[in-house]
């Protein structure tokens, strides 16, 4: 195998171990899901960026649901799960040169659109809060306490799984290298 190609396989791993680590117990909105979605946008091919995520998630959220005692699957999961088509798309421009300023800049932004995007979608179905641009503010407001779990697991998973795969194709090339 050359160095190229175990870089797929090890993106695609830790794409599926962080997307199961959401079944974790975690506080609400610090899941590993945005930091999964941007890497797998920045380092698996198109077709397996966009799907493996959502697939992931599909598996995955019965069991969360179950867990936690919540509908596997309701209106919300298209603003959710197109949450997560918006941070694969983010992190596909990731895919030449990469500094951590930019993954951190693209992880922050990532925060911000799920949380624009997942309390739209919380308004746009609730009974709770009027249908009007003052309900939408309230819905957004009240949402403030979650963003900053959102930021911190985004900040945090998006860290982990690029600071993995880097320390992990480095340590397959060399291996590689050594072995030859």
């Amino acid at each position: 195998m050359t160095k190229n190609a175990a870089r797929g396989p090890i993106a695609l791993s830790l794409t599926v171990l962080g997307a199961l680590a959401r079944l974790v117990p975690h506080p609400p909105n610090f899941a590993p899901v945005g930091g999964v979605s941007l890497f797998a946008g920045a380092r698996l091919s198109a077709w397996q960026a966009y799907l493996v995520p959502l697939a992931l998630m599909a598996i995955t959220d019965p069991i969360y649901g179950a867990f936690y005692h919540v509908p596997a699957y309701s209106r919300m999961q298209f603003f959710t799960y197109g949450s997560f088509l918006i941070a694969v798309w983010l992190g596909r421009s990731l895919r030449g040169a990469v500094s951590i300023p930019r993954i951190a800049a693209l992880s922050a932004i990532n925060s911000i659109q799920f949380f624009l995007v997942t309390n739209f979608g919380v308004w746009s179905g609730s009974h709770t809060y009027a249908h009007s641009l003052a309900g939408l503010a309230a819905c957004y407001v009240a949402a403030i306490p979650f963003f900053g779990w959102t930021l911190a697991s985004d900040a945090l998973y998006t860290g982990v799984l690029f600071g993995l795969y880097a320390w992990l194709t480095r340590a397959s090339a060399a291996h590689e290298t050594a072995a030859a």
